[in-house]
């Protein structure tokens, strides 16, 4: 079962040790406390709040009914990524009776600093394990590798020591028993409110889902629905969070009301995935699966996060379901989270922009671009290779825990791609200045995420890859300037590089990449040390919920 953290008791420790100073000097436990305070302090000076709206007087009176529904089964997923995060958060919470340092543990759920390579920020608590709690903490990968123990790559187990220290597996559904019968009988409830036929099916699967570890239907009725306004995204979804083997899930939820109009005028790209994977620019052999295109490409207000995706960088673009056989026979949908988009855009990258794009092509980064590169990254998931061609089996498999940056990388420069080829053919907007120092701009915004996280080395491949090939350069008056010949040179470039390295699942040139070029070099850092100096935010925090809807709670049977 889902036995307590051995990292509890230190991280506890370290809790308490912020107010207790009982086995140390005075001055000593004041330095300390000093220290961690200024910190915090300085870190949660970083992220804007938010209040998370959006225009709800469309939908019906059941609709309104069931928002809170999907909301009370988000914060379960919540509570759920705490446990597969850190563990008991309440031990930690209630351990820290500073108001300040309490906030800054639930923005990154636990005591390690999600957007700062997940440093620990209370004194006495060690590196984060690399396997979070999805494995005991004591364990090796090489350990793993030669126990015989069912499910070893699980995306939906636990990896847990018997009573004499034999490894064994535990499905999520045994593990979490009770809170996922609790979130699976509110989907149900909300299935019964569902005036769709295709949400009120993906609900019914889901509840099913949540308490079988079977996702796979509900994942296709999740793609079969289209007329549906209100949707929600929930369960163990996203594998960034085990750093061992990119395997195992962790639990999120995301409750969003969709935006029609956006949506019908993104709908035409997805029949032009089979013509832009034909052009990528790399040997036949890497290009050639077809990428499905019954995907969709929808735009959404969100009004709820929760877990894995509310987690130090807010997600603002989603490309689900992830498996791969789903995704060859039926494709995926890629959601745009357009209000927090335009948080992210206002709140942050514009204050950026002022700040380092050079004064002449300010003018170039705009949203509709932001959305673009940001939308196409999403959709670019679906071009390239999902098999070795050398039958090393799926690039996922094959890669491991390297898969998942390096698969962000190729959707950061494969969108690149896509947005060139659809302002040359004229189905977007040029000019393509825009897209390419938008772009520029995000990776300053985004590569302060930290070089620890997937989407972070991501940023830094590009940046330090672009930075070799000219793409840009850095200005005597401290700004950058892109050289827009040189930079689409570049995309095509680092695109041939890295649908190479997953076609042949080289891990070992993988690591070897992201050690030298996946990296915040000083130059850079000291540009990013100026703009947190200047109070630029790195990302957003949420008030939401029911009440900042105006919406009342929905007892729950």
């Amino acid at each position: 079962m889902n036995k307590p953290s051995l990292l509890l008791i230190p991280a506890l420790a370290a809790a308490l040790g912020l107010f207790s100073c009982s086995n140390r000097s005075g001055s000593e436990s004041a330095a300390s406390t000093d220290s961690t305070q200024r910190y915090i302090e300085e870190r949660l000076a970083g992220y804007a709040p938010v209040r998370l709206t959006a225009d709800l007087s469309g939908l019906t009176d059941n609709e309104r009914q069931m928002i809170p529904l999907l909301i009370q089964a988000a914060q379960i997923m919540d509570d759920l990524y705490w446990q597969q995060c850190y563990g008991k958060k309440d031990s930690l919470l209630n351990a820290v009776t500073d108001d300040k340092t309490k906030q800054f543990v639930r923005i990154n759920y636990g005591p390690w600093d999600k957007l700062n390579e997940d440093k620990p920020f209370l004194p006495g608590v060690g590196p984060k394990p690399l396997g979070a709690q999805f494995y005991p903490a004591d364990m090796t990968k090489e350990e793993l590798e030669k126990a015989n123990v069912a499910d070893k790559m699980g995306l939906y187990s636990l990896i847990r020591r018997d009573s004499t220290g034999k490894l064994y597996s535990i499905p999520y559904h045994v593990a979490y028993k009770e809170p996922l019968q609790r979130a699976a009988a509110l989907l149900k409830q909300a299935s019964e409110l569902a005036e769709d036929p295709g949400l009120k099916r993906y609900l019914q699967l889901r509840s099913e889902a949540l308490v079988t570890d079977k996702y796979d239907p509900s994942d296709i009725a999740w793609l079969d629905m289209k007329n549906n306004t209100v949707d929600c995204i929930i369960g163990p979804i996203e594998s960034y969070e085990d750093g061992l083997y990119n395997a195992r899930t962790a639990y999120e939820a995301y409750v969003l009301i969709k935006d029609k109009e956006w949506s019908r005028r993104l709908a035409k790209y997805v029949a032009m995935l089979p013509e832009l994977q034909q052009g990528l620019p790399v040997d036949a052999q890497y290009k050639k699966e077809s990428p499905g295109t019954s995907s969709e490409l929808n735009a959404y207000d969100i009004i709820y996060y929760a877990g894995h995706c509310n987690s130090g960088g807010k997600t603002i673009a989603v490309n689900l379901p992830n498996d791969e056989e789903i995704q060859k026979s039926k494709g995926t949908r890629r959601s745009q989270l357009k209000n927090a988009m335009r948080a992210k855009f206002d709140q942050i990258m514009m204050p950026i922009a002022k700040e380092f794009i050079d004064p002449s092509q300010l003018s170039q980064v705009q949203f509709d671009a932001f959305f673009a590169d940001v939308m196409f990254h999403e959709v670019a998931h679906g071009l390239g290779i999902k098999n070795t061609v050398n039958g090393k089996g799926t690039v996922r498999a094959a890669l491991q825990e390297q898969s998942s940056w390096l698969e962000e990388a190729k959707a950061d420069i494969l969108g690149l791609y896509m947005v060139t080829r659809l302002v040359e053919k004229g189905e977007l907007p040029g000019p393509i200045e825009n897209y390419y120092t938008t772009f520029m701009a995000g990776i300053l915004r985004s590569v302060r995420f930290g070089a620890g996280e997937a989407h972070g080395k991501a940023n830094m491949l590009a940046f330090n890859f672009f930075q070799e090939k000219g793409a840009f350069e850095k200005t005597s008056g401290g700004h950058y300037k892109v050289n827009h010949d040189k930079f689409r040179a570049a995309i095509n470039e680092l695109s041939n590089l890295i649908l190479t390295l997953q076609g042949t699942g080289d891990k070992a040139q993988v690591e070897a990449l992201q050690k030298d070029k996946a990296v915040v070099r000083p130059e850079l850092q000291a540009d990013l040390n100026q703009l947190q100096q200047k109070g630029i935010p790195v990302d957003i925090v949420f008030e939401q919920g029911p009440a900042v809807l105006g919406l009342q709670a929905t007892a729950s049977r």
